[in-house]
């Protein structure tokens, strides 16, 4: 059997019942954790940008917009791809780079809620898309992550696997979804540069092309059965060294979903570990930003490749660089929504800072990246005092966790411009979706008055 072919199984089998208790209440805070970063997200300009393209495409109204109305199952993906991943406070999983909640989630609550599923059936296709594109996403990381952005390429597979589960796909017509799904695998790193508004059409994209996959192949649209591991496949393409092992290793044993991660700081996930070390430093030895002479961050390749970046000039980029969000942590004690605004950004006490933060690869935390997500901090004041800290992961991590009432904390902060009964509604709504009857009353909270 193809790999594609295995996953088809694997997505065909898997029922609702089979989904042990703790899995479906982690994918139930998924989804919520989704949520609270769609709305945040959606009154972002690039955001607007891509909703006002969407209404002036037109569509049939099938799918609810977190920007508000309703359009096609596409462009419902498109937009609320978009909006759930542009404050970066979405999700993480730590093996694959993915973000999963941000693609997985748009493509299947459009589906679900345009062919009336059950809430149940909502939880096992985000359930399944996740475990499809973190096991993709594993066998081509690290190396794939250099160019590749993971969430957007690995991510195609994962929302066509959900919307191909909520479809009821066969084998056959999940293999072509998965063959379609492939072959528009995209998203470059070079938006990093300008910290321009690409990586939102990535995991909007990703959505969207997952979801016409699987659409596509319910019609009986082919696609090339063996798009990872054929010789011009998605593997030898895409990246300089795989392990197909990754993809069938406890397959349908453990579902992979729970060891996805969550974010409380609104930068690149790259910067947590140090972010992390940094408030506690400054918690526990009462450190002001005169205090420091240097700090120096130790930490993995992907760390430098994507986040070393000592000058960002919007407050996108600033959100990618570790030495200003390093800054930023010293001087706030946080590193939230609130804090990433275009005031900080040139803020003199800050800026101030950033000449004296020094970033470099730290050979250890390095071997055991993409498994630990570490960082090695030291401190250097200006009286000579020096404060090392380390730690192998960031919190939010399974290792590191946050709680539900943690994650219902963030959404009623990033959701806080909803009314109070608007939030309530949301939060029942989503904690108690296997009860659910239909999809369609996931968006009840967006229309009360």
């Amino acid at each position: 059997m193809s790999l594609s072919a295995k996953l088809a199984r694997f997505i065909v089998d898997t029922k609702y019942e089979d989904l042990p208790h703790d899995v479906v209440e982690f994918t139930k805070l998924c989804i919520l954790d989704w949520l609270s970063s769609a709305i945040a997200g959606s009154v972002k300009p690039s955001v607007q940008m891509v909703d006002q393209l969407a209404k002036e495409l037109g569509g049939f109204e099938q799918a609810t917009l977190v920007t508000g109305g309703r359009t096609s199952v596409a462009n419902a993906a498109l937009v609320n791809g978009a909006a759930s991943h542009v404050v970066e406070l979405d999700d993480i999983h730590k093996g694959s780079i993915i973000h999963a909640a941000t693609v997985v989630v748009p493509a299947a609550l459009a589906v679900a809620e345009w062919m009336g599923k059950s809430g149940k059936d909502l939880i096992t296709a985000v359930a399944v898309g996740y475990d499809v594109c973190f096991r993709i996403g594993e066998a081509v990381s690290p190396s794939h992550y250099y160019y590749w952005h993971n969430t957007a390429t690995c991510g195609t597979f994962g929302s066509a696997a959900a919307v191909a589960k909520l479809l009821e796909l066969d084998e056959k017509q999940i293999v072509h979804a998965l063959g379609n799904a492939g072959t528009q695998a995209a998203g470059l790193w070079e938006f990093i540069v300008d910290g321009a508004m690409s990586k939102q059409l990535h995991t909007a994209k990703a959505a969207m092309n997952g979801l016409l996959a699987s659409l596509l192949a319910q019609k009986g649209f082919t696609g090339p059965s063996k798009i990872l591991e054929g010789d011009r496949g998605f593997f030898k393409a895409m990246s300089e060294s795989y392990d197909e092992t990754r993809i069938t290793n406890g397959l349908g044993e453990r579902f992979k979903i729970t060891e996805n991660s969550f974010k409380i700081h609104a930068s690149c996930r790259h910067t947590h570990p140090a972010v992390d070390l940094i408030i506690r430093a400054k918690k526990e030895h009462s450190l002001q930003p005169s205090d420091i002479r240097k700090i120096h961050v130790g930490g993995y390749q992907s760390v430098i490749n994507i986040t070393d970046n000592p000058n960002p000039q919007t407050v996108y980029a600033a959100k990618f660089s570790l030495q200003y969000c390093v800054s930023l942590a010293l001087v706030k004690g946080k590193a939230g929504l609130p804090d990433f605004t275009e005031e900080s950004l040139w803020d003199p006490e800050i800026r101030s800072l950033i000449p004296k933060v020094e970033l470099t690869l730290d050979s250890a935390v390095n071997d055991a990246y993409p498994e630990k997500w570490g960082s090695v901090v030291e401190i250097e004041t200006q009286d000579g005092k020096r404060i090392q800290l380390s730690t192998e992961y960031p919190k939010g991590d399974p290792e590191h966790p946050v709680t539900a009432d943690d994650l219902v904390a963030k959404f009623r902060e990033l959701a806080a411009e909803l009314s109070e009964e608007q939030i309530n509604r949301y939060v029942e709504t989503v904690l108690s979706l296997e009860k659910v009857e239909s999809a369609a009353d996931f968006w009840k909270a967006a229309t009360l008055v």
